[in-house]
């Protein structure tokens, strides 16, 4: 097996597996079908496997051919975006940072770590928000620069990505002005009476909040729990009930929605990840986020 194969032959390949046949290849190609077998076979004798077999009348890709398609759908996908990109820096002189933002992060949050970015002039920033893992699959695939979360992405040798602690917070409970004077119990048996608002299951905090319940004998009314932290927090200001947060956004909370710290619950922290797919950091908004 050669060390080292050429790209115009794999490109071939790639559009053969995505056609399904070789003789749509060669149509797509404007190439003779000879051609095109010529320089697959070309490939599979650098490579040192098969990459398809015979199917029928036609031919299917081999465990190997499956492999190789995997690995030329990142490279040949990122290379169909390079004209788009030259032309946007071409028109544009600023910097352009796309940005994963998991769906269990809270916005107030995600707003403080992505400040660097916020303060830089010549920052475009495009924020995508998704499921944990839909966005370490972009970004596996080169569409995302960098992932903000609230959990390090797992250990899997398949996943060439690296996870980095950006901050972390205590917990605290905070409430609208109007349930303040609701209790007269002091904190945290006021929880006991006062109805409660938690994120959904996905947030990692979540199952700290209710293990932190059981330690402290509360059984909590929960009258609402939200996938969305900034819908959670809309309803917590119209009075509907008090809440868990990051101790890091108290001030955003009390200028934003008008609520006040409620008591704290040191016991318990919230992590803040960035996750990238590059060991050496070339990205200056990426440099400039991690610095922070």
């Amino acid at each position: 097996m050669s060390n080292s194969y050429n790209y115009r032959h794999l490109y071939y390949f790639w559009v053969v597996a995505k056609e399904g046949s070789m003789s749509k290849a060669a149509e797509r190609l404007d190439m003779a079908i000879q051609t095109i077998s010529a320089q697959v076979h070309e490939l599979e004798k650098s490579l040192g496997y098969l990459l398809f077999k015979p199917a029928g009348r036609g031919i299917a890709l081999t465990e190997s051919g499956f492999t190789a398609l995997e690995i030329a759908d990142q490279i040949f996908s990122i290379g169909e975006r390079l004209p788009e990109a030259l032309r946007d820096a071409a028109k544009s002189p600023k910097i352009k940072i796309i940005v994963g933002v998991s769906d269990s992060l809270p916005k107030l949050v995600t707003r403080q770590l992505l400040e660097p970015i916020l303060k830089h002039k010549n920052a475009h920033l495009i924020a995508h928000e998704g499921k944990f893992d839909d966005l370490l699959a972009d970004l596996a695939l080169h569409h995302l620069d960098i992932i903000l979360a609230d959990r390090p992405a797992p250990n899997n040798k398949n996943l060439n990505v690296y996870s980095e602690e950006l901050a972390k917070t205590s917990i605290a409970w905070f409430s609208p002005k109007q349930l303040l004077k609701k209790t007269k119990k002091d904190f945290p048996e006021c929880l006991g009476e006062l109805p409660i608002l938690l994120p959904t299951q996905h947030s990692t905090v979540r199952l700290l909040i209710d293990q932190w319940f059981n330690k402290n004998g509360i059984t909590p009314n929960v009258v609402g729990e939200f996938q969305d932290s900034a819908l959670l927090k809309t309803f917590a200001a119209s009075g509907l009930g008090v809440f868990p947060a990051g101790k890091f956004i108290q001030k955003d909370l009390k200028e934003t929605y008008g609520i006040e710290l409620l008591g704290n619950c040191d016991e318990i922290y919230e992590y803040f990840y960035a996750i990238r797919s590059e060991k050496k950091i070339q990205h200056p908004l990426v440099q400039a986020i991690l610095k922070k």
